[in-house]
């Protein structure tokens, strides 16, 4: 059962992939195996993310979720990012392909609710094992997208989306904004981190288990330091309110900064009036 693995493969008449140097090893004479995870890695991945999910949806007690609600997200965080990964590189997602999947998923779901008080004691430990699965599901993603032959933006990209995809469709369904795509902590940066550097280790001929191993590192180390030290992307800003900041910090006074916004009648305005002039100019 648990002896199972999974072998991250291309097909033999794919041409050779430049991330992937050396040479070529046919398995039944169809596919050439970059490097094979042990299903109870995969496993041990999903069922953390599950009951990160499960502790979530079981905060929102005001959206009265029963238990198959809780379970759902569980399955959402735990299996999520890795259909959107398989769906695509067109390949049958791994979900689907053994019964564990969906057993481990749903059974660490309902262990995050059930014992939420006892895991919110050991947040920190959570939070690093929270970590540790993003860059595994990225590094996983990654290689896969290698494997299928596309080239190395793409194979990021898809790391990443196999990193944070569950995260985005959990918002979704309980109808929450996307933390993805709001200031917060880092979470894709943090993805997108390790990928590309297991991508240029690659390029050096570092073999890929080595790889994948600096990306889990590198991803957990920038995702755990951007909680604790409260790192996030900057806010998005327009060109003009850059140039109001210059003026400003030239201008103690602050005269500078009223007279670039047209004083008090011009900031209660609508903003397409003070946007449509400057553009014309």
């Amino acid at each position: 059962m648990f002896t199972r693995s999974i072998r991250l493969c291309r097909p033999a008449s794919h041409p050779p992939c430049p991330l992937a140097p050396g040479p070529e090893c046919v398995l039944d004479g169809s596919v050439t195996p970059l490097f094979v995870i042990p299903l109870w890695l995969d496993l041990t991945a999903v069922g953390i993310g599950a009951v990160q999910g499960a502790m979530f949806a079981a905060r929102f007690r005001e959206n009265r979720l029963d238990l198959l609600g809780v379970a759902i997200i569980g399955l959402v965080i735990g299996l999520g990012g890795g259909l959107a990964r398989d769906l695509l590189i067109n390949q049958v997602p791994a979900a689907l392909s053994s019964n564990w999947y969906l057993l481990t998923a749903t059974g660490a779901a309902f262990v995050g609710m059930l014992l939420l008080r006892v895991f919110t004691r050991m947040n920190a430990i959570i939070i690093t094992l929270d970590a540790l699965t993003i860059g595994m599901f990225a590094a996983l993603g990654c290689a896969k997208a290698v494997a299928a032959g596309l080239p190395e933006v793409p194979a990021v990209f898809v790391g990443v989306i196999s990193a944070v995809g569950g995260s985005v469709v959990r918002d979704m369904m309980l109808n929450l904004p996307i933390a993805l795509m709001h200031v917060g902590s880092l979470y894709a940066v943090a993805a997108g981190a390790g990928t590309v550097f297991m991508l240029a280790a690659m390029h050096l001929n570092v073999p890929i288990v080595w790889a994948a191993v600096g990306c889990v590192l590198i991803t957990t180390a920038v995702r755990l330091l951007s909680v604790r030290f409260g790192w996030s992307l900057p806010e998005q800003r327009a060109l003009s309110s850059w140039a109001t900041w210059r003026r400003r910090d030239s201008d103690p006074s602050g005269a500078g900064a009223v007279a670039a916004t047209g004083g008090p009648a011009a900031r209660a305005d609508s903003g397409w009036r003070r946007w449509l002039p400057r553009v014309r100019r």
